[in-house]
């Protein structure tokens, strides 16, 4: 058992001691042993609760949340605190990468109740699963850098003959580095991998799977791998089985397969050197190194280049539609990444009840959206493109891929994909609360959205945006970012969603130009508006409309058709240098709202939206200036109103001709503004 790591401040005084105990005790589970797998640290600095007590209480609070929390996250990962110093529990739970949300949230339940039973009474527990692992500990372990004190270890007892035991070492060592590699490289910090096995030898088929928690950064996810892969040579030398199982991150290896659906990464056999023969002589172990080497690497690539071919045969085979939808730029990451994602027209036929139009929750420029469940329970939207459409073609396109990278708890999740007969179908997790346009501009759901849910509603969009921006692997600017792009989950967290018209900045690139002005106006930065150019701060200009509307409650669109003289940002600019401001704040809101904070965010939605790209800030210092009560904001400038700017009958618009307005309620047949352009929508309709 390895319990709590090298602690701070006022745990200076016992640190030599504590470390000393804790890393001397034995950490290595008994052989073969079935989950659930735990750890208790019972000796200070973390110690016993008594029966009854407030931090029992508080565990029983936090075993209500989390498992449900971290099941609809994105992620499927969450930290969480509930109560007060001393009796303050600090609680993470990470589920495996191919468990779905109903798995996930009833195997963390599992552990909140095993959990006591196992370490009764003990403040610091760790409990591993096959599909999840939970922590809660009265110490705040979130910051923790040491990646190999609190761990587990499992082996098996199983041996290999003595015979294949060095080349199996060799295969399990390449297969579990190969898989620790590729989870560290990807966005979700998972991976499972595959070697094959050498039946002559009796050398069994080897699998493996490696995975951090997807806060980690690349290099810090690499770190925590290969301080636990490190341990394979001494501790599971032979070994058919195990695994080193911690906080931050995990790997495991078995001969037989432990993972759902088909490995992320496949190796070809490893073949082991030969020995040369001690009578060799110099020239004799010259030819003897070099037939070998040949002997070794010509099957090797032999084999590989079989793989590939007998692969892509395969797939064009099955799904010989998909390479027309398939962006030529594609990756082999992102083949694999998709292939991962594949799911059968009749599978969703049923979950929809053959698309059904008591099903259909949402209509956008592209087709049909409805709710769903699959076999497993999972509750799903499902995106269903019109076959008649040849419009969208190239938004799938984009939508399919980036949004199979990104993974971030404030951007919708892709769970799968169909192109099968004719059909193009995007598969995506289900968010209860639909979208924030159907809730907030609705003068009686919008009480719902007290200025708390407001206020997190902002903050998730703007973290969501610096994600695209600035943290993922890729630099994406949105371009169609508004309230109905905003989806809320349970407890209305926000999720970015409907990539079809996103882009990719590729280098030190930050601005690009189209003829193709595509987006919603009311929402779209003048400079793109006008003239095609698009940049990061083309969202942000859009983030700030989002603002002004959540703040006030009125729309930003409408008034382009309507005939008024003054739009939203036009009508709080004026309120906002007359000092009344103030006077526009949602009534939904009440009596006593927390009118310094609403301020604030209206300056910071004024700042988004100022005309010149370079005055906006960037949407991490907006992040900042939010969760921040001392940093002093900028002064203001007035903002641009794109429909002063925008002539009604600008013919230089190719967007206008070349792709209607769709008819729907809110937009006149006769108008002639250049372009609503909500081809990208996906509105969601109550029912």
């Amino acid at each position: 058992m390895r319990g709590a790591r090298r602690p701070r401040s006022y745990l200076a005084g016992v640190a030599v001691a504590f470390l000393l105990a804790v890393l001397h005790a034995p950490l290595t589970a008994g052989e073969d042993e079935p989950p659930p797998w735990y750890l208790c640290a019972p000796y200070p600095p973390s110690g016993n609760y008594k029966e009854n007590s407030t931090y029992q209480a508080n565990i029983g609070r936090l075993s209500t949340t989390l498992p449900n929390k971290t099941s609809s996250s994105p992620a499927m990962y969450t930290t969480d605190t509930v109560g007060d110093v001393p009796d303050k529990v600090y609680g993470l739970a990470l589920c495996r990468g191919d468990a779905n949300a109903s798995a996930c949230e009833t195997c963390l339940a599992a552990a909140f109740r095993d959990a006591p039973r196992l370490c009764p009474l003990v403040k610091d527990v760790l409990i591993f699963y096959d599909l999840c692992h939970l922590r809660y500990s009265n110490r705040n372990f979130f910051v923790d850098d040491d990646y190999f004190v609190t761990t587990y270890t499992l082996q098996r007892s199983r041996l290999v003959s003595a015979p294949a035991a060095a080349a199996f070492d060799a295969s399990v060592g390449l297969l579990v580095n190969a898989t620790a590699e590729y989870a560290a490289n990807s966005s979700r910090r998972y991976g499972t991998g595959e070697e094959e096995g050498l039946d002559k030898s009796n050398r069994p088929k080897i699998y493996a799977l490696a995975q951090c928690t997807p806060d980690k950064t690349a290099d810090v996810c690499r770190t925590c791998l290969t301080t636990l892969t490190g341990q394979l040579p001494k501790v599971f030398s032979r070994r058919m089985g195990g695994g080193i199982f911690g906080v931050w991150c995990n790997f495991r290896y078995e001969v037989s397969p432990f993972f759902s659906g088909r490995p992320l990464l496949q190796l070809p056999t490893f073949v082991e050197t030969p020995p040369l023969a001690p009578s060799a002589t110099r020239g004799e172990k010259k030819r003897n190194r070099t037939g070998t080497v040949l002997a070794i690497v010509m099957p090797t690539i032999a084999a590989i280049l079989l793989i590939v071919v007998a692969n892509f045969c395969c797939w064009r085979r099955r799904r010989p539609e998909e390479q027309t939808f398939l962006p030529y730029s594609i990756s082999s990451d992102d083949i694999q990444r998709i292939d991962s994602l594949i799911l059968d027209l009749p599978t969703l036929r049923i979950a929809t009840d053959d698309f059904a139009e008591t099903k259909m929750i949402g209509k956008g420029g592209f087709g049909m959206v409805y709710k769903g469940v699959l076999p497993d329970g999972q509750e799903i939207a499902v995106k269903r493109l019109c076959r008649s459409s040849r419009q969208g073609i190239g938004e799938l396109k984009s939508e399919l891929v980036l949004v199979a990278k990104l993974y971030h708890k404030n951007l919708v999740r892709l769970i799968g994909i169909c192109l099968e007969d004719q059909e193009k179908v995007l598969v995506y997790e289900y968010l209860p609360n639909r979208s924030l346009d159907i809730i907030l501009f609705d003068t009686d759901k919008n009480r719902e959205l007290d200025w708390g849910r407001r206020f997190k509603i902002i903050n998730g969009i703007a973290r969501g945006l610096q994600y695209l921006h600035e943290d993922s692997q890729l630099k994406i600017v949105h371009r169609d970012l508004k309230a109905s792009n905003i989806l809320l989950d349970f407890d209305h967290s926000p999720k970015i969603s409907d990539f079809g018209l996103a882009k990719i900045f590729g280098g030190d690139q930050s601005e690009d130009v189209t003829n193709r002005i595509a987006g919603t106006y009311g929402y779209m930065a003048p400079e793109y508006a006008m003239r095609g150019h698009y940049s990061i701060k083309s969202d942000v200009f859009s983030f700030g409309v989002l603002v002004l509307e959540i703040v006030t409650g009125r729309r930003n669109s409408g008034s382009y058709d309507s005939g008024q003289d003054v739009d939203l940002l036009n009508l709080v600019w004026e309120h906002w240098t007359r000092g009344n401001v103030v006077e526009l704040i949602d009534p939904s809101l009440g009596n006593h709202p927390p009118i310094d904070q609403i301020l604030k965010c209206i300056h910071i939605g004024l700042l988004c939206v100022q005309r010149k790209p370079a005055s906006r800030p960037m949407i991490s210092s907006v992040n900042i200036m939010l969760s921040s009560s001392t940093v002093r904001l900028p002064s203001l400038s007035r903002p641009a109103f794109c429909i002063q700017e925008v002539s009604a009958s600008d013919s230089s618009n190719p967007y206008s001709e070349r792709y209607p307005r769709p008819r729907h309620s809110g937009y006149s047949d006769n108008s002639t503004v250049a372009s609503s352009n909500d081809v990208s929508i996906t509105e969601l309709l109550p029912r």
